[in-house]
């Protein structure tokens, strides 16, 4: 019969205590039985009427009524025995089925004798599958040893109870990390252990974040300890800063030795150095700088000095805004402060150092990059490593294009930085004021760039010295002020002086090509608004802006993508409409006075309504200047006015002639 949970315990430790019972009401009865034919055995051999008689009958009735009594209280304590087993046999199992936590009786051989459904779910099997097989089975390989150490240790008698972390296999074949708790079942009479009683617990999300937690700490340590990186954290309200491992071993001291005093590093700077580190600190602790920043000797704990750039930032201020907390770096420059000091020893003493140094100290303020003759890249200053993405170490000795990687803005070619041709004399620097740095991850940013060639007295080429700047603002600006001056700042079309350029360039376009007005396509349009005047006598000058704002998107929303529409000022708009005929300019026309007129406008809750009346004129090769052309259609405006309002005239050459297309509508009140 298959051993079930852990119920064979429970009900060995009763069933004992009621084969006691059973046995002390037997041995009971049998006193009193004996008892009974004792008395027997007296009286067939005394006189009935003595008093020996009569005393050995009591003391039987006695005995026997005693050993009643006790058989009695025996075989209700095996009732009451056998009721407790039955219940603690109902709570083991109800408690070991309802168990969110995986609970699985074991034998010595390893076999699963019982387990709970949350076990068998956790690896994948049915209760009958997982029942049928043995914990090596279902153990990773590699855990497989702790297992057996353990089956050991409770043979030898030196484990009673367990826990460890190992590894099971799902029924995939997956593993996931569990965590066992236990302990061994043995006889009460012989101490033969019986079996195991595990709780398994489901680690693996646990195992897996501290995976995760653990590879982000090594890659952030190494990341650290490869750039030469210490990090420093003050935190007013714990007290003092903290410095990583990298900060305290760079000055020569141990772990935690410097901790505490926030005001310990200043002591350690050099006394030349402190008054610039104050000013510093002070000011962007005033909010005046957006970071910390300074390059300073500190003294080692042997009494040497080291360059040190220490970059930091106030990440949280109180209500006050008083400090408290900052977080920045150290990193050892002392290398390239004495590489720098040699470059300085050795430009006096060879003349191509001296070259290479004076370019190099020239654009030292911008981001630097240094090639030799083959165009492998020799230095990198830090901001070409945050502008590039790429650190310096990791720069140098591979080749340019493997760093820097420049296009043109407008036509997307890629921005060659070779070997320069070199003549008679110095060779010439390339500049570009609209190059495209790519980054590895494909991150771009605009730059101004300057390729400088390194030549040395014997006219001969060793290497390249490239200048750039992130000119991603100042052209974002540009752009910016490119557009303000063709554009009007209220409505956002084309202003006048934009929009009478690109009108000389079409007119430029119908002469070369021999085109007539009506040929062409193009057809200008000079748009008056009527009763505008109303709306900034009563609404004032914000209405009016409001207003034209709501026309310039009536007009653009009728026109097509290709067609021109620019504001002349005031009131005034203009329209280059570049194809239809002139039929069908004046549809466009009629839409235009229509949109306008349907225009849902209130200021301070008065409504006003507006119309526009249009003046269309053609452009061609025979229609004269732009000025020319503007003023037909401005007549033709002043005609369609004239004629009540709301309607279009078409101005031919030379002459305006009223083509009214249907009669407007009454308007609230005159412009």
């Amino acid at each position: 019969m298959r051993l079930r949970t852990g119920v064979p315990r429970i009900v060995m430790g009763r069933g004992l205590t009621g084969r006691r019972s059973f046995g002390h009401a037997g041995l009971a009865l049998l006193v009193a039985g004996l008892c009974v034919v004792a008395a027997s055995i007296l009286l067939s051999r005394l006189d009935p009427g003595t008093e020996a008689v009569k005393l050995c009958m009591q003391v039987s009735v006695a005995v026997a009524a005693g050993a009643l009594f006790i058989a009695a209280l025996c075989i209700r304590r095996i009732s009451e025995d056998r009721r407790q087993i039955a219940e603690s046999e109902q709570r083991f199992r109800r408690a070991m089925e309802d168990s969110a936590i995986g609970i699985a009786v074991v034998g010595l051989d390893g076999r699963i004798l019982q387990t709970n459904p949350a076990f068998a779910a956790m690896l994948g099997y049915s209760r009958a599958e997982i029942e049928a097989l043995t914990f090596f089975q279902i153990t990773h390989p590699d855990d497989i040893q702790i297992g057996r150490d353990t089956m050991a240790g409770l043979k030898a008698g030196t484990v009673n109870s367990f826990h460890f972390e190992k590894r099971y296999l799902r029924k995939d074949g997956t593993p996931v990390w569990a965590h066992l708790a236990g302990s061994v079942i043995r006889d009460e009479r012989s101490g033969r252990p019986l079996y195991l009683v595990s709780q398994i617990e489901d680690i693996d999300a646990r195992k897996q974040a501290e995976a995760r937690i653990a590879e982000a700490e090594t890659r952030w340590n190494f990341a650290l300890a490869g750039a030469g990186q210490g990090v420093w954290d003050l935190d007013m309200r714990k007290g003092g800063t903290t410095y990583s491992e990298t900060w305290v071993k760079m000055l020569g001291f141990d772990e935690g030795e410097l901790d505490g005093d926030p005001n310990c590093w200043l002591t350690m700077i050099h006394p030349d150095d402190r008054q610039t580190v104050a000013e510093a600190d002070r000011a962007h602790l005033d909010g005046k700088t957006p970071y910390f920043e300074a390059e300073f000797r500190m003294r080692h704990k042997d009494g040497h000095w080291i360059w040190i750039l220490d970059r930091g930032k106030a990440i949280e201020r109180d209500e006050e805004g008083r400090l408290v907390r900052a977080i920045g770096s150290l990193t050892d420059i002392t290398r390239r402060k004495e590489a720098e000091a040699r470059l300085t020893v050795s430009a006096a003493m060879l003349a191509d150092e001296k070259e290479r140094l004076r370019v190099t100290l020239q654009s030292i303020g911008d981001a630097v990059i240094c090639t030799d003759a083959a165009n492998r890249v020799t230095f990198m200053n830090p901001v070409a490593e945050k502008l590039t993405g790429v650190a310096g170490g990791e720069a140098l000795g591979k080749m340019l294009g493997h760093v820097y990687w420049a296009v043109d803005e407008e036509t997307g070619h890629r921005i060659g930085v070779t070997r320069p041709a070199i003549g008679g004399g110095q060779a010439p620097a390339d500049q570009n004021s609209r190059a495209v740095l790519i980054r590895r991850d494909d991150t771009r940013c605009s730059i101004r760039q300057v390729v400088s060639p390194i030549i040395n007295e014997r006219n001969e080429f060793c290497g390249l010295v490239i200048v750039f700047q992130d000119f991603t603002d100042a052209r974002a600006l540009q752009r910016q002020l490119a557009h303000a001056a063709a554009h009007d700042a209220l409505t956002g079309l084309a202003n006048r002086s934009s929009f009478i350029r690109a009108m000389e360039d079409l007119v430029d376009q119908a002469r070369k090509g021999g085109i007539s007005g009506t040929d062409s396509g193009y057809q200008f349009m000079f748009i008056d608004l009527d009763h505008f005047k109303l709306v900034n006598d009563t609404g004032g000058h914000a209405a009016g802006d409001a207003l034209l704002k709501r026309v310039a998107e009536a007009v653009r929303g009728v026109l097509g993508p290709e067609d021109m529409v620019a504001r002349l000022g005031g009131d005034e708009f203009a329209v280059v409409l570049k194809s239809g005929s002139a039929a069908g300019a004046k549809i466009a026309a009629r839409s235009i006075i229509d949109a306008i007129r349907g225009l849902d406008f209130a200021w301070d809750g008065r409504p006003h309504v507006i119309g526009a009346s249009i003046g269309l004129a053609a452009i061609g090769a025979s229609c004269g200047e732009v000025d020319e052309i503007i003023a037909r259609a401005d007549a033709a405006c002043y005609a369609a006015k004239a004629a009540g309002r709301g309607c279009v005239c078409v101005a031919p050459d030379g002459e305006v002639m009223d083509d009214r297309m249907e009669p407007p509508e009454p308007l609230a009140a005159a412009s």
